[in-house]
């Protein structure tokens, strides 16, 4: 008998890239997504259970699937269709909830996945320069997103213990970058003139898309107790991010950068940046990937300053941010 998977969240660009993965492999009998909106993309046999997984209908329709294994990529870093920011908290915590409680009911669940955040670091100052998987609350959770990522991460070590034969990953992400994905960062990195933090120059891990999905992958058919940073090797200055892509940059006292990039999002579309930005692009955060490499045994086909250098060379002619020229954003900056 092969395997059952069910994946949460399936409108979401790396759910849908995973479940073409699974689509194609011969072991993997049965694959469904469970989602309130379709797949980012055409799938050919993955099966939509159409349900929002803050409703308590999950704990009747997951056992009904007969998975043995659950990949929870219904915890959103960013609005998207049909889910607006307002709603974020409620989705990723409430819907949490909800999934595990339906996970308890599923008799023939065996292995659960979750595509966590290594939000859950902070990023501050005095922070190590990479952190290690035990690493994690060492320091106040500051911003509404990482104190969900905290409780996401408290109800799966919950579960986990009350359930031992269930074999529960949470995978800490840091942010993706590549020329197939238009988060709020990456439409940040494309602006015509790049705002920074007077003073401040973050030392930064963003994974390549390619290997963001190539991770969760590895980590379905290789799971390992606990929590496993995502990541590239190494880490690059935002000024060389900058650097390579050719971007003039703007400084800005940091008290006003966060205000001014709220600015720039509704003005430009660039959408708003999850909590854990601006705090991100001010420290910078680092994460140790032994864990990845060594025991689900993925290697990061980029590391960090090539995963900079992809985007910048596949999508330098491509308008990633429908964005105007380098003199509006000045002046809107300068109006701050």
């Amino acid at each position: 008998m092969g395997r059952r998977i069910v994946i949460t969240g399936i409108s979401d660009h790396w759910a849908t890239e995973l479940a073409r993965r699974l689509e194609r492999d011969p072991t993997v009998e049965f694959v469904a997504g469970i989602d309130t909106e379709p797949p980012a993309a055409e799938l050919e046999r993955t099966e939509l259970i159409e349900a929002d997984i803050r409703n308590p209908v999950l704990t009747r329709l997951l056992p009904g699937t007969e998975a043995d294994t659950v990949v929870h990529c219904g915890f959103l870093w960013y609005p998207a269709p049909g889910k607006p920011e307002r709603a974020l908290h409620d989705i990723n915590v409430i819907g949490t909830l909800q999934l595990l409680a339906a996970c308890e009911k599923t008799s023939t669940l065996r292995t659960l996945v979750a595509r966590g955040s290594a939000a859950i670091y902070g990023s501050e100052g005095a922070a190590p320069a990479f952190f290690t998987e035990d690493m994690a609350r060492r320091y106040p959770l500051k911003t509404r997103f990482q104190r969900d990522v905290g409780e996401l991460e408290n109800y799966f070590e919950t579960f986990a213990r009350r359930h031992p034969e269930v074999t529960c990953c949470v995978l800490r992400y840091q942010p993706e970058i590549g020329p197939d994905i238009h988060t709020p960062l990456v439409r940040y990195l494309s602006l015509p003139v790049v705002p920074t933090q007077l003073g401040f120059d973050p030392r930064l891990q963003f994974i390549h898309s390619s290997d963001a999905t190539g991770a969760i992958e590895a980590a379905v058919r290789n799971p390992v107790r606990g929590a496993v940073n995502v990541a590239p090797s190494g880490a690059v200055s935002l000024s060389r991010i900058l650097r390579n892509a050719g971007k003039p940059s703007v400084p800005i006292p940091h008290p006003l950068f966060g205000p001014a990039l709220t600015q720039l999002g509704r003005r430009f579309e660039i959408g708003s940046t999850y909590g854990d930005a601006v705090r991100l692009l001010r420290y910078g955060r680092g994460v140790d990937n032994r864990r990845l490499r060594e025991e689900i045994g993925y290697e990061p086909a980029f590391d960090a300053l090539g995963a900079v250098r992809d985007f910048v060379e596949v999508a330098g002619s491509r308008r990633i941010a429908p964005v105007p020229g380098p003199r509006t954003v000045s002046d809107l900056l300068a109006r701050r």
